[in-house]
This record gives C-alpha cells, structure tokens and sequence, in this order.
C-alpha cells in the first residue's frame, strides 16, 4: 500500500460523503463531486487521495438510478480552511443537486479526525479513522436496508456534522461512502459532457471502443457486450462513458484509445466497490433470505424451467427449508439459454438479489452437480434401426426389416446433457454495478 507523510503536526482530516443529489430524469453524484473537487482545487486545497465512488444495495426502494454514493477525504490545517471547503461543498451540492424531484433528497457528512502523525493508506481502503463501527454500518448499507435514524445516530455518535437537503435521506449512502472498506477495489474512469449534449446521442467511436478493448481486457473488462459499446450510460445524465479496470493506470491508458466527436467538460477516476460481489451475502437456507437483500444460497433444481410472457425464464431453486422463485430476466439475453438447459436435480450455487416480488433475479450462477436426464425411446431392433409402434397394444415393427416385437415398454437411455458443471454469468450490459465479473475470477 501506498502511504503519504506529511511535515506538519497540527492538521485535520476531514472526510466528506454525499448521496442522492442525482434523479431519474439526469444528473449524477459523482459529476457534482468531480465539479467540487475542481473548485477546491482552484481555491489550492488538495484533495488526500482518489474519491470513492461507493454502491449501495441495489435493491433499496428509494434509490435514484445506480445507488452510487461519493467520498472523498481532505488534509487542512485550520478551522478557517474548514469553513472555506464545507461552504464550497454546500453551495455546489444546492445549485447543482436536481432539488425540483421530490425523490431527490440530498445528504452531506462531514467527518473531521485531529491527528498528530499523519500517515494514511485510504485510497488502498485502509485508514485507522475508519472504526470497525463505521465500516460494519457501511457493509450493512449495501446489504440489508438502512434507516435515516440509524445514520443520524452513528453520526451524532462519532460527532459528525449532517446536512440535510428535503428529506436529507442521502446521508444513509454518504456515511456509508465514508466508511466503507476496499480490501477489493476496482477503478472507473468518467468522461462528464459538455451540459449543452445532456440528452443527446453520445458521439463515441464504437470501433474504438472494440479496439481498446482488445489491447487493455482483462486490465478493463465491461467495455462491450456482443460486439456493442457497453461503456456509454443511455440516461440523460452528465456522463460520456465509463471505463472499469483493475488499476487507475489502466482506466487512464484506455481512455487515450477511445475517441470522441464531441467536447469532454472533465474526467476523473474513483476507487470503488463495483464488480467485487460486496452486496452478496452468504444465505444458510433459502427460509433466511428477505426481501431487498442479495444473496449466494445453494439449492437444488426443482422443476424444468419455463419461459413466461417478455422473454423472461424462471425456474424454482429448493432446499430442506423451503423454495424461491428464480429468475433470469429478458435483458440478460444468452444467459437465459443457459437457465433453459437446467433440469430438476440440478445442484446449485445462485448469486443475485430480491425484489419487490420476492423473486430472486439471478446475477450468476454455478452449477455445482448434474442430475441425470433421461428420455424414453423406441426399442432398437436386432438390425440396427430405431423401431416405430406398431399401434396401441401392438408392440413394434421396424421399418426397414419388417421385424415385430409384443413388448410396448420403451427403452430408457440417459440423455447428454449440454450445460457444463462451472460458472455462468449475465452479459456486461445486464451486470448490477456490484456484481462480480468472472474474468475477475
């Protein structure tokens, strides 16, 4: 890990998270933090390390769009310079949050830690300012659902100061983005627009998008999906593209490959939780599971899957406890073959998450045991030929000696099956922002 010293004795950390400044309709948290981290650095503060763009449970019913909550951590030497810096932030997060959507709901966190030594390792996620205490109510963010009355209180706990705009439900995910930990990190790049494109088509080379896939993968891994650009959001929002990799070394050299026919206002790269499995938790038996929550549960194939109305697949996961619907949905498209060729028996390993339906939306799968599948035929006869009925009762005839047997019982053959024991995940472009890629591996 890489650690930063400083000469100075008398400084201040102060950590700043903030969430659902964002709305369906545009806007994003991490371009109002790009555009806050510019203007302190106009106004010569320096920023201590990457921020941290942090995913929250996929599932929590009052999410914006992606659930990304945005931290970053500052070094400052007087209170004076930290009245300057909260200013900045809190006018930049009022004029630039989509405050007209009353869905959108603001939350800022200012964090502050006096130390005498400075030595920190928070962009490799470890700093001792970071409790336990702050990294567990993190973890539980992303996995379960979390109260505004439980942030405010950890808040008040560890003498944070809280800024609520509307509802102020955003500090959830900004206290979350604070604390938590990155033992496994991925990287993003962002490209953010010029405002006058917001809405328009983005004007990305989808050629160059392929060849910079094929000199950095698996350095970057995401960027396409069948052929297509899998790096352009389709939202009206403030991002041009995004490129996923293992190392912000990485991200930047890919990004010197994809070119553009439109202005890019500012890029930045995060460190962040995206693609390391950090919203699954292990279920004991499928009975535990709850609703808006994501799991790896193991089960058995209960009945052949089946297709309903939109192209969906579902088929019935069980174990000694009880069973769960599962279901591979119309947008992760090949994957849903892989679903169809399960078969009652099948053992299983299922990675995803519960809805509002208490379906559980499969993310990946793997498939631990095959269960035999057989077929019953028709009798082959002495000569070779596979024989036909003769009728009801009658036995059978072949049809190319003439030969006749009395027995009507079938003969029973075991069938080969195509799927293979191993892992099988959904397309780049049906991938949650959590779920773990299998090049990851």
């Amino acid at each position: 890990m890489n650690k930063v010293s400083m000469d100075n004795s008398n400084y201040i950390n102060v950590y700043v998270g903030m969430d659902d400044t964002d709305s369906a309709k545009g806007m994003c948290t991490t371009y109002i933090c790009s555009v806050i981290l510019d203007r302190l650095k106009d106004c010569g503060f320096k920023v201590d390390s990457l921020p941290r763009l942090i995913r929250l449970n996929p599932f929590a019913p009052h999410k914006t769009r992606g659930n990304g909550a945005v931290s970053f951590k500052m070094v400052l030497k007087s209170e004076t310079e930290i009245e300057e810096v909260k200013n900045i932030i809190l006018n930049q997060v009022e004029e630039l949050s989509v405050m007209e959507d009353p869905k959108t709901n603001p939350g800022l966190i200012f964090y502050q830690v006096h130390q005498e030594n400075y030595e920190s390792d928070y962009e490799e996620g470890y700093d001792k300012n970071i409790t336990p205490e702050l990294q567990d109510y993190a973890l539980k963010t992303i996995r379960t659902i979390v109260k505004q009355e439980e942030a405010e209180a950890l808040a008040d706990k560890i003498g944070a100061e809280v800024y609520r705009f509307k509802k102020g439900r955003g500090i959830i995910g900004a206290l979350a983005a604070i604390g938590c930990p990155l033992e496994d990190a991925t990287y993003e790049l962002l490209a953010y627009r010029e405002p006058a494109n917001y809405g328009t088509k983005r004007r990305v080379d989808a050629e160059s998008v392929r060849e910079m896939n094929h000199q950095t993968y698996p350095d970057t891994f995401d960027n396409v999906d069948d052929g297509y650009m899998a790096i352009t959001p389709h939202t009206p929002c403030p991002v041009l593209y995004g490129i996923r990799g293992e190392t912000p070394e990485a991200v930047l050299e890919a990004q010197k490959l994809v070119n553009v026919s439109e202005p890019i206002e500012r890029s930045r790269v995060f460190i962040t939780n995206q693609h390391t499995d950090m919203h699954l938790q292990i279920a004991d038996n499928i009975s535990n599971m709850k609703q808006f929550q994501c799991y790896i549960v193991k089960g058995t194939v209960k009945e052949f899957p089946i297709n309903i109305e939109g192209g969906h697949v579902i088929f019935t996961l069980t174990d000694a406890s009880g069973e769960v619907e599962c279901a591979a949905y119309e947008p992760t498209k090949d994957f849903r073959d892989v679903v169809r060729q399960l078969a009652p028996g099948d053992q299983l390993m299922v990675y995803g998450g519960i809805g509002n339906q208490g379906t559980l939306n499969v993310e990946k799968i793997e498939v631990v045991n095959l269960a035999p599948l057989y077929e019953h035929v028709n009798p082959l006869c002495e000569c070779g030929k596979r024989m036909k009925s003769a009728g009801a009762g009658k036995g059978y005839k072949c049809p190319r000696c003439g030969n006749k047997i009395r027995d009507d019982s079938k003969e029973k053959i075991e069938v080969e099956r195509k799927i293979k024991p191993g892992f099988y995940e959904v397309p780049p472009s049906a991938r949650r922002h959590l779920s773990k890629p299998l090049v990851r591996g």
